[in-house]
């Protein structure tokens, strides 16, 4: 049993063979990996190969594959019984953790993804605020729901164009998009649009079109723009949201949002997504009040108690510190080994989110500022370093990940092995 066998039966099956679009390695080439399992820091495929894997399901497993303590919670709840669709303790549970740590959050609603869980806050604020418009940011990602899949058009600020098939004009009329890291940008928009903008949704790091980390005067002026004008401000942290601390980005820039939004971690790998804010706004959400959300698989019994494990996990043994100071020294070994072998690269890191990419004058905010030679000069570092047993992204644009389980030997490991990738390229 090979990957390209497996694959080739996967193309008469799923559409690309794969059931979401960047497992079918069209940014990189070359045929998907199959794995069959995984421990640790460590993926193994079909074949019996075995990865460091800075994939980490795109960002969940914080504590690696598998970790020890929290796989034990995850047979005794499906043990226990998988899914009830009624009320269980333990979806209370994990929300009384968040909300006696996060300020911002006095009410918190489950979901199964992060796609959904911005879905509903987007629901929720044009209902507090009986507007209509929504304000996003070009480069942040917030999901495949219709009215967020656009991109930024020509002409006014605002302005947008659909960036999939399948979306009638009209479903995309109340999204504005601008541009990140400019303050007059937003002031255009929000002068433009003058009373209808419900909310502004932004990452606030983000970290799907490559890593650009924003500026912290940059999303104040965000903040305080939206509460002069009435504005909700949403945080997507789905991605940062417990992986950047444990009140995430938000405490790290000193702002607060109306509403945020989180995923991933709050799993511990399994499908669990979730929305939240002040309890006026979150009040509005059905049975409370007349913003109709609901979800058959909505929190999962084994999703809260893994989710819940991995976080007391996290804040008992000093996790996120812990994971900071790894993070910290492994980028700085790679950005030495890089400098010797391939000095034409940076890598950019927020907190344990790391991103390898082709220099550019000055800092990259923003997705019109990534070298275009990028994405090709990937391709070939990304096969070079699958042969050196790394599995990144496969994909220019998507970040990459360190876990609890990436300990000092297995980074030193790694530098070296990307560095080695970075001075020979993979040419196909």
């Amino acid at each position: 049993m090979s990957s390209e066998s497996l694959f080739q039966r996967a193309l008469l099956t799923a559409p690309g063979g794969v059931h979401s679009p960047v497992r079918a390695f069209h940014g990189v080439g070359g045929t998907p990996i199959f794995m069959a399992s995984a421990r640790g820091a460590r993926l193994t495929d079909v074949t019996g190969l075995t990865y460091i894997d800075f994939c980490l399901s795109f960002g969940p497993l914080i504590l690696g594959h598998h970790d020890p303590a929290v796989a034990e919670v995850a047979h005794r709840a499906i043990t226990d019984g998988w899914s009830y669709g009624t009320c269980e303790p333990y979806s209370l549970e994990l929300a009384e953790w968040i909300i006696a740590r996060v300020p911002w959050v006095e009410r918190l609603r489950f979901v199964s993804s992060g796609t959904e869980a911005v879905m509903s806050a987007l629901r929720v604020a044009r209902a507090a605020t009986k507007r209509s418009d929504i304000l996003k940011f070009e480069g942040c990602y917030h999901g495949h729901a219709d009215h967020l899949l656009v991109k930024a058009g020509s002409g006014l600020a605002g302005t947008v164009t659909a960036s999939s098939a399948g979306l009638p004009d009209d479903v995309a009329a109340h999204t504005l998009v601008a541009p990140l890291d400019d303050e007059q940008s937003i002031d255009d928009v929000f002068a433009s649009h003058a009373g209808t903008i419900a909310a502004a949704i932004v990452e606030p790091v983000p970290a799907n079109y490559g890593l650009l980390p924003q500026r912290e005067e940059w999303l104040r002026h965000l903040s305080e723009t939206c509460r002069r004008h009435g504005t909700l401000l949403i945080l997507d942290e789905v991605i940062t949201g417990f992986r950047d601390g444990v009140r995430g980005a938000a405490a790290r820039y000193s702002v607060t949002p109306d509403l945020v939004c989180y995923g991933k971690v709050i799993g511990g790998g399994f499908p669990v997504g979730a929305y939240g804010g002040r309890a006026e706004l979150m009040q509005l959400v059905a049975p409370a009040g007349p913003v109709y959300q609901a979800g058959t698989l909505s929190a999962n019994p084994v999703g809260m108690r893994v989710g819940l494990a991995t976080l007391q996990q996290l804040e008992e043994t000093d996790g996120w510190e812990r994971l900071e100071a790894h993070a910290d020294a492994f980028a700085r070994d790679l950005t030495d080994r890089l400098a010797k072998v391939a000095p034409a690269l940076d890598v950019v890191r927020h907190g344990s989110i790391f991103w390898i990419r082709r220099r550019h004058d000055g800092p990259v905010r923003r997705p019109d500022h990534i070298p275009n030679s990028h994405a090709e000069w990937y391709r070939h570092f990304f096969h070079a370093a699958l042969a050196n047993g790394i599995y990144l992204p496969p994909s220019p644009y998507e970040v990459s990940f360190l876990s609890l389980a990436h300990d000092t030997e297995t980074l030193a490991d790694a530098a070296m092995a990307l560095a080695d990738a970075a001075a020979h390229p993979a040419r196909e």
